[in-house]
């Protein structure tokens, strides 16, 4: 559905009418940011949110939302009722980290900057879910549209988006969608980057390298699957990559592997590129077994494939004139920073795909080294983030005057 009473007056509006709620986030700063490094110290490695989606459970209830409930995979959701009954606006931000367990510890204060695993990404965006989910407080700001409030789960690597795409795929009817995730006050992701991951098996009888020679190796075929792999010409518009990202096999120096593996990783920011590659892999893979089982000694088993796929990301974009992303354009300037479109892979993949607009944005502050246990967060005009999210939030829910 198109947002079409959303406009760049309308958002300016808005952000008029929102003076006292801005000004009530910048007096809770220092409370803000202590959730931040709270909700940073609980780990939550991709698969294992359990502990940190609790958290943020009680602090939805504490905020008096509506409905708080964890569906079954693990999403956090409440809702913010609005003065009509209509679909909706998406409020959300991963709980998941890269991070394991054990590598979660202190959060060390060292001058302006936090540092700890997770502090920018996503801390930063669940301390500023759980701001608005406050500022929306259906009193002094009360939208016209509901809006729900979803801590995510599996955003981050093998998760595959596995919180959004239940949650949107059960209800694709939302009026729009925010993902806050990470840190900044000026990109707009307007573009999801989607991905299609493989696992690629072959699987022979094995063998000593030199009585057994001409029996069908794995990783010849493996190898000759690759090299025709990383030779295929890929278009630059729309942006597209293919990489061979891990390989493995063999017993000892001196066998003929039972099986080899390689790791193929395929992004694209438009579904059809994707399509063509899987299909070039699986023609390939399939070429490489029929020649290894061809040219091998009479009498012994032939190479057998399997093809898994390990991750399926999909893609998506707004234009830039969409009206979301014009509202998010005029949220920028209005905290007096320059916006930047960019392009991505987040939780707002999903709802793209699906035909719901969608952006995803920083939270505010500046922050550093992500997905490095050195990653650093700076409360650099903070406050200055969490408004625009607020703003565009509201201006694409309504305001009920």
């Amino acid at each position: 559905m198109p947002l079409t009473t959303l406009s760049t007056t309308t958002t300016a509006r808005v952000h008029t009418a929102l003076e006292r709620a801005r000004g009530r986030l910048a007096a809770a700063d220092a409370a803000i940011v202590a959730t931040q490094a709270a909700v940073t110290a609980i780990p939550a490695p991709t698969g294992d949110e359990g502990i940190r989606g609790a958290w943020v459970a009680r602090r939805f209830h504490a905020l008096g939302l509506e409905g708080v409930h964890v569906d079954e995979v693990g999403n956090v959701i409440g809702r913010r009722p609005g003065a009509i009954e209509a679909p909706g606006i998406v409020l959300a931000a991963h709980l998941d980290t890269v991070f394991p367990r054990e590598a979660v510890g202190e959060v060390v204060h060292d001058g302006d900057r936090i540092i700890a695993p997770g502090i920018g990404d996503n801390g930063r965006g669940l301390a500023t879910l759980l701001a608005i989910a406050d500022a929306i407080d259906g009193f002094a700001v009360r939208t016209l549209r509901p809006v729900t409030f979803v801590a995510t789960t599996g955003e981050e690597g093998a998760g595959d988006l596995r919180g959004a795409k239940a949650f949107f795929e059960k209800e694709p009817s939302w009026f729009g969608a925010i993902a806050l995730d990470g840190t900044g006050d000026d990109l707009i992701v307007h573009r999801g980057v989607g991905s299609k991951r493989f696992r690629v098996t072959l699987s022979g009888p094995g063998g000593h390298s030199w009585s057994d020679y001409g029996t069908a190796n794995p990783l010849h075929a493996a190898s000759q699957a690759m090299a025709k792999l990383s030779g295929l010409i890929l278009p630059a518009e729309p942006r597209t990559s293919l990489t061979l990202a891990r390989v493995g096999g063999g017993l000892s120096i001196n066998s003929i592997p039972g099986s080899a593996w390689f790791e193929v990783d395929m992004r694209s920011t438009s579904p059809d590129p994707l399509r063509r590659l899987e299909s070039a892999l699986r023609g390939i893979v399939e070429t490489a077994v029929l020649e290894a089982n061809a040219t091998r000694a009479r009498r012994t088993i032939g190479l057998e494939c399997r093809i898994d796929v390990i991750g399926d990301r999909p893609c998506g974009e707004l234009p830039p004139d969409h009206p979301l992303v014009m509202a998010a354009m005029t949220a920028t300037r209005l905290i007096d920073r320059a916006p930047e479109l960019a392009t991505a892979s987040t939780d707002a993949n999903v709802p793209l795909s699906l035909g719901i607009p969608a952006i995803a944005i920083g939270g505010g502050g500046r922050g550093g080294d992500v997905h490095t246990l050195g990653e650093w967060y700076e409360n650099d005009e903070g406050p200055r983030g969490i408004a625009r999210a607020l703003t565009i939030a509201v201006a694409a829910a309504g305001m009920d005057a």
